[in-house]
């Protein structure tokens, strides 16, 4: 942690702020979980100590629940897991996923007590639990967690007051972050990470966070590297400057944004992007030119567009995948006419549609939507944004699966680009664009060559059919 330092941000309390000079792609610091558990529905998919999804797994003999990649991963997750084990033959149940971790939170504390540990700037007991901001709903919620934090919470083990139970369980609230399986493509779970809550928000930030499995196959023991969240920079950060991350997706419209972080983390955001309004416009942009559309139409249209998400939800929902796809054909003829590329409805519709059609395996259409989505994207993202780099890689695959070599090509090759930055080049899902890459290379050059072949082929013929007319 020596490349940063903890300083009283101005409007925002506690912040991070840089020691030294950083480069986009440089890791700042990296942090372990102080606690963390696999989603309850996942937690027969999911590895409990590494979190990475496989399809075998190894159970605990013992309380039946715990799922491990092998005995490397079952070792290393035995000290936060003992207790836990215990504690669910004890109750003949599994408490969720909240109540598991506050548990693992607590006997932690038990162990090293509640004051600064190893390599943290900032103690559990020091973090902002905001349960004076709950409405009346999760106040509710937070009393039926510490309930059944009671029953679950073994009687010989310390006992601590209902007000500290409470704290914990607000602290999970407002800091929990969302861990992913090894492709990043899924949440499987939720950790505390006392450091990173340290770092405070911005919709245009110069850092990104990306969780790091680490590697715990057994046969690669001496390689081990351990599970792990990863501050990265976006681009150039200067000595002194503050270290900020976005906690929601910035393709919203700023009053979006606002709301969302002002109903989940309870502060008012304040940055340039939310105060001005950046890019609103381009989020709720029409056509423009000699063809520019009626106001009252633009307004028809994007009503329409929100209708038709409303019902594309419930069909996704009740797995009409086809029906999904009709509606997004009806909704995209209505809008291509009146609404620009960079209109958030627009971007929302061409999203699903290109998603539901390559499941339907109908990769031309699929792949015409992703190119409409990603032109788009590249004029609202930052350019070094995560969500931007995993968009252009399902976009390059689709057109990979469409026959598109040279446009999935240099669609793999930019998604690459941005994910090196984010995610580096050791992240498995980097390593996969890596290989993604190679292939459609060769197969790019094979089918020049075979292009040139014919090429050379149909030349042959017409200086022969030339030669004899002569």
């Amino acid at each position: 942690m020596e490349n940063v330092e903890v300083f009283n941000s101005e409007g925002k309390g506690r912040g991070l702020k840089a020691t030294r000079e950083f480069w986009a792609g440089d890791v700042i610091f990296a942090e372990p979980a102080y606690a963390a558990v696999v989603f309850d529905n996942l937690t027969h998919c999911v590895c409990h100590s590494c979190f990475k999804r496989q399809e075998k797994l190894q159970r605990c003999g013992q309380c039946k629940f715990a799922h491990y990649c092998d005995r490397t991963c079952q070792k290393d997750s035995w000290l936060n897991h003992k207790h836990e084990c215990a504690a669910i033959k004890k109750l003949g149940k599994v408490p969720n996923d909240n109540i598991r971790l506050a548990a693992r939170i607590l006997w932690r504390i038990d162990r090293e007590g509640g004051g600064l540990t190893e390599g943290c700037l900032v103690s559990v007991d020091d973090l902002q639990n905001h349960i004076d901001d709950f409405d009346s709903e999760e106040k509710n919620g937070l009393m039926e967690d510490v309930q059944t934090f009671l029953e679950y919470w073994p009687s010989p083990s310390n006992q601590y007051g209902m007000q500290y139970i409470s704290h914990i369980f607000g602290v999970i609230s407002c800091n929990g972050f969302t861990l992913s399986d090894q492709r990043g493509l899924q949440a499987v779970g939720v950790g505390i990470f006392p450091n990173l809550c340290l770092v405070n928000h911005n919709c245009w930030p110069n850092c990104t966070v990306i969780f790091n499995n680490g590697n715990h196959e057994a046969v690669k023991s001496m390689y081990h590297t351990q599970m792990r969240i990863e501050l990265r920079s976006l681009g150039k950060i200067n000595k002194g400057e503050e270290l900020s991350v976005s906690y929601v997706d910035f393709l919203n419209l700023s009053e979006e944004r606002r709301k969302q972080l002002k109903k989940q983390y309870y502060f008012d955001c304040t940055c340039e992007y939310c105060t001005k309004g950046t890019k609103d416009d381009l989020l709720l942009a029409a056509k423009d030119g000699e063809n520019k559309p009626a106001e009252n139409v633009v307004k028809e249209v994007m009503q329409f567009s929100k209708s038709t998400l409303e019902k594309v939800d419930k069909a996704r929902a009740e797995g009409a995948y086809h029906e999904v796809v009709k509606l997004c054909r009806e909704c995209l003829k209505r809008q291509e006419p009146v609404l620009a590329d960079t209109n958030i409805y627009m971007l929302q519709i061409l999203s699903i549609a290109s998603e539901v059609l390559s499941y339907l395996q109908m990769f031309e259409e699929a792949a015409e939507n992703a190119k409409k989505m990603v032109d788009g994207y590249l004029k609202i993202y930052h350019p070094n944004n995560a969500q931007l780099g995993m968009a252009i890689m399902r976009a390059g695959v689709t057109h990979w699966h469409a026959g598109l070599i040279e446009v999935g090509h240099g669609m793999i090759c930019k998604a690459f680009a941005v994910l090196l930055i984010t995610h580096g080049p050791t992240h498995p899902i980097t390593k996969d664009l890596e290989v993604s890459r190679i292939h459609l290379s060769l197969s790019f050059i094979y089918n020049l060559r075979i292009e040139e072949q014919i090429l050379v082929h149909r030349s042959s013929i017409i200086y022969r059919k030339l030669y004899s007319c002569t």
